[in-house]
């Protein structure tokens, strides 16, 4: 048994096709996993991998950072605000942007655009490795 799945950025639509699982981390909510005949949910997306597991078994990570998902009995959207391919993802300036933003950090514990850098940068680093 499988549903539509179907990622969008604004700039292209990164993932398109049938999956039996897709995994994500919502804002405030944790991660939630979905599988076909999910009760309809909605919610805002944290930055974090989103990861699709196909109907072949095969297994797709992709960077997203932000957005929303849309889930139904029989497909999963979801909108976000930036997402990224492992190999679209340039891996030497996703490790130079996590030291700028741990060295940031380790300045001023509570610098937001620093915590936001670390995210988008270790959740590349992460889909780029897979």
């Amino acid at each position: 048994m499988s549903f539509a799945v179907q990622l969008v950025s604004p700039e292209k639509v990164l993932y398109e096709g049938d999956a039996k699982y897709v995994s994500a981390r919502t804002l405030g909510g944790g991660d939630i996993g979905f599988e076909p005949g999910h009760a309809p949910f909605l919610a805002a997306l944290q930055t974090w991998p989103v990861r699709v597991l196909g109907t072949d078994g095969s297994e797709l990570k992709i960077a997203c950072h932000g957005g929303f998902v849309q889930v139904d009995a029989a497909k999963i959207v979801i909108l976000s605000d930036v997402a990224e391919l492992a190999a679209d993802i340039d891996v030497v300036r996703a490790q130079v942007a996590k030291t700028a933003a741990e060295s940031a950090l380790s300045a001023n514990a509570d610098d937001r655009d620093a915590k936001a850098a670390l995210a988008r940068a270790t959740t590349r680093l992460e889909v780029a490795s897979a």
